[in-house]
């Protein structure tokens, strides 16, 4: 078990130290110093109500915390809002996946980013370059599709996952954050998530993971920081830890 330490911040993406975040009279979480390594996997894990899906709503600007600095990239920045975030380079994979069920994979890959030619004072969508793109983008990641014309409520979950993760890696990300992004699969489309985790690895993008899935942080993660009760209490590097271990530290038997 290794206590929380500090990462210099060349090695990290994104970094905090001393944030706090409270609901009125409860207190979410306390004095949390957590940071992602640069070209990493990292997971933060934690019983419910540990306080690690707040922390990342912190991080990447849905909410603003009440005390503490954040970091990314090596400098102080603090989000006001999610699309300060996004500019930045960060983007995030909900649990809700914010997909349009009657919109095309294509549709969806370029919502809000809609790639537009001009004919004079006009504006027009230019459909077949968000489709060749889109296909290019899944192509980059390796993710099948049946086709970018095809609507996304005829996908599966698993498809669906994945469209989100391509939308967000191909904004040219440098951070992509999951939360719980294979809580609703089976078993292969689970599988096929965590390829496309690792191939984003492998592409140089850091990835923030938040999982109640030992053994899928402890396959997928280089680093991994334990929330309990609202306070980080400790960090381990995967290779160097056991299922066993891990649970002993959510609970607090460590």
């Amino acid at each position: 078990m290794s206590a929380v330490h500090h990462i210099p911040s060349s090695e990290a993406i994104l970094a905090c130290e001393g944030l706090s975040k409270h609901f009125g009279g409860i207190r979410a979480f306390t004095d949390v110093a957590f940071q992602a390594r640069r070209g990493e996997v990292t997971a933060v894990i934690g019983d419910n109500g540990a306080g690690k899906s707040t922390l990342i709503r912190c991080l990447v600007g849905v909410h603003v915390p009440d005390g503490g600095e954040i970091f990314f990239d090596g400098k102080p920045k603090p989000f006001g809002n999610p699309d300060e975030a996004r500019k930045a380079g960060i983007e995030t994979v909900h649990q809700n996946l914010a997909l349009i069920d009657e919109l095309t994979v294509a549709q969806n890959l370029f919502l809000n980013r809609e790639i537009v030619r001009r004919i004079g004072p006009f504006a027009l969508l230019d459909r077949k370059a968000m489709k060749t793109q889109a296909r290019a983008m899944l192509s980059r990641l390796s993710i099948n599709m049946p086709s970018v014309n095809q609507r996304v409520r005829r996908l599966s979950g698993g498809q669906r996952q994945a469209i989100s993760i391509c939308r967000a890696a191909g904004s040219g990300a440098k951070l992509v954050v999951m939360d719980e992004p294979t809580a609703a699969l089976g078993v292969q489309e689970t599988a096929n998530v965590e390829a496309l985790i690792r191939r984003l690895r492998e592409q140089g993008v850091s990835v923030i993971l938040v999982s109640h899935n030992f053994d899928q942080v402890r396959r997928l993660s280089d680093q991994i920081w334990v929330m309990r009760a609202g306070k980080m209490v400790a960090t381990v590097r995967a290779s160097e830890t056991s299922g066993n271990e891990l649970v002993a530290l959510v609970t607090g038997a460590a």
